[in-house]
């Protein structure tokens, strides 16, 4: 049997649009002989829909949308296999079941139910649905299909050392033996997280001997950004169809045969792992823009290794037309700053203009002379330099609709390095998951055809120019030791006695970053949506409380 794995990227609760997509592709995969279409999880109604599950008007749109596209499906030669929310039995305690619908020229097949719902980082399934009870294996075109959605592949006790869930799904519904597997999947990227996808579903291919086939959602959604990476296995684990990653596309794979098409071939780049996660940076950009009912952005442009990289992004998600950059120098941006800025929007294309804020920080100082008479200048003056031009990006933003991106890096967002109503301004933290060796890792693959980001600003030493010969390291430890301390704290929860015997940072190094870490979480939670890159990113899938004294 031809199977096409169909990734497509949905919009939340854009019902026309995803069913434009599902019909169009479906036709597409049929014209190519498919007899069976695969499509991810909630592909009709967009994952994640979060709180809108708990409208019933939208679960009956649900129901309708079903409908439609069986109609529209009625006459063509495929199956399609599709992910959709749907109300929960009456006695479930839930609104909704994450749902699998099976149709054939016209008929609903069947409809199978996800059983395990994930609760941890960014997921908070159980809020919404009622698990399955049981599973069905179905017969079709002399194959026996067993249907999964997602996370009820993620429970293989032979593969994880440590299981979330009392059951498996897989290893349930194998006993009614089918020959065929196939997982519907909305799986969010992070850095290492294809490698995983595809070991684990190979694990699972050679030790039941069976065929795999996982259609993954593509597109980004808020904060998390989806790499699609469909893929079929034959039953020895080997590769039979490989998807693009980071972009719509279908992919054909003959279960009989065990053949299939590889449309994505192995990168060819130095630097894999910079590639994918500046491939998920546009796409996550260009997808949060364009899906909030926006075509521009603008973004301050300092000088900085920060600033040009967020350009970079935004160009190449949007178009050089699209985006904005603007130099706000004070009396302590260096001349240097402002031409390597220039020369940056120039390599990129893109319209840069110049607003001096030095006379309104004079303005602002007289303002609030005779309340801070008897001070000294200190933090306060620089941060108002920040807020004042985050009050000019805001007063673009609304005259010219145009989104402000953030331009803050990991590191600076875990110790507070950052100004509320200041530099943290903006609707999007396009870099807000990379630590600043990352920033430097990525902005160097920017460079790898050629120079588009300056080499002046590659190579000087960060500073935020708030003050004389500011560095950043006059109050953080440099970021070859800052950024291990960070990723050991924020992304593993290791303690501070485990990191400093570990790296062997000396312990004061250590305890004065996870202070700051503590101590901002504040701040954090004002912060713009961050765009997920990591196993553990600012945001939603990191809850931590505000009004804490942690001891660890």
């Amino acid at each position: 049997m031809k199977i096409a794995l169909a990734q497509i990227n949905p919009t939340v609760g854009d019902f026309t649009g995803n069913l434009a997509k599902i019909i169009s592709a479906a036709q597409r995969a049929a014209g190519s002989g498919a007899r069976l279409t695969v499509f991810s999880e909630l592909a009709l109604c967009g994952y994640p829909p979060a709180d809108l599950l708990d409208k019933p008007s939208f679960l009956a749109r649900c129901l309708t949308v079903v409908d439609e596209l069986r109609q529209a499906t009625a006459s063509l030669p495929t199956a399609v296999l599709v992910g959709v929310a749907l109300p929960a039995p009456a006695d479930s305690g839930k609104r909704a079941v994450n749902a699998a619908i099976f149709m054939d020229k016209g008929q609903i097949l069947l409809e199978q139910h996800k059983m395990l719902l994930p609760f941890y980082d960014v997921f908070d399934e159980q809020r919404y649905f009622a698990p399955a009870t049981s599973q069905q294996v179905i017969d079709f075109e002399g194959e026996r299909l067993a249907i999964t959605i997602c996370e009820d592949a993620w429970n293989d006790k032979n593969f994880w050392p440590q299981r979330l869930y009392p059951v498996d799904p897989i290893e349930d519904i194998m006993r009614q033996k089918p020959t065929i597997l196939l997982n519907i999947s909305a799986s969010p990227f992070w850095h290492g997280k294809r490698e995983i996808r595809q070991r684990m579903l190979s694990a699972i291919a050679v030790r039941h001997n069976i065929p795999v086939f996982i259609s993954n959602q593509v597109g980004g959604n808020d904060s998390l950004i989806f790499d699609g990476s469909s893929f079929g296995l034959a039953a020895d684990g080997t590769l039979l169809a490989q998807a693009a990653s980071f972009r719509e596309d279908i992919v054909m794979a003959d279960s009989e045969t065990a053949t299939g098409v590889a449309t994505a071939p192995t990168t060819h780049e130095a630097d894999p792992e910079s590639e994918a996660a500046y491939e998920a940076l546009v796409l996550g950009t260009r997808d949060y823009v364009l899906k909030t009912g926006f075509r521009k952005v603008l973004l301050g442009l300092s000088g900085g290794i920060d600033s040009a990289l967020v350009a970079a992004i935004a160009v190449d998600a949007l178009g050089a037309e699209n985006v904005l950059a603007v130099g706000m120098p004070s009396q302590y941006s260096s001349t240097g700053s402002v031409e390597d800025s220039r020369q940056l929007a120039a390599n990129l294309g893109i319209r840069f203009e110049i607003l001096p804020i030095a006379a309104l920080f004079q303005e602002f100082s007289h303002t609030l002379e005779n309340l801070f008479a008897a001070t000294k200048p200190d933090l306060t003056e620089e941060n108002l330099q920040s807020r004042i031009r985050g009050t000019l990006l805001m007063a673009l933003s609304n005259k010219f609709s145009s989104l402000v991106l953030t331009t803050g890096n990991k590191s600076e967002m875990a110790v507070g390095y950052c100004t509320l109503y200041g530099d943290m301004v903006g609707a999007l933290a396009v870099i807000g998951d990379l630590v600043k060796t990352r920033v430097y890792a990525l902005s160097r693959w920017v460079n790898r055809n050629g120079e588009i980001i300056p080499q002046a600003i590659l190579t000087k030493a960060p500073s935020a120019e708030l003050r004389p010969d500011q560095k950043d390291t006059d109050s953080l430890p440099p970021y070859d030791i800052l950024d291990p301390i960070l990723e050991a704290y924020v992304e593993r929860y290791e303690t501070t006695a485990q990191i400093t015997a570990a790296y062997g940072f000396p312990a004061s190094v250590v305890e004065q970053v996870v202070r700051l870490v503590e101590r901002t979480e504040y701040k954090r939670q004002q912060a713009a949506p961050v765009l997920k890159l990591t196993a553990k990113s600012f945001g939603s899938g990191r809850r931590f409380p505000i009004a804490a004294r942690v001891q660890v």
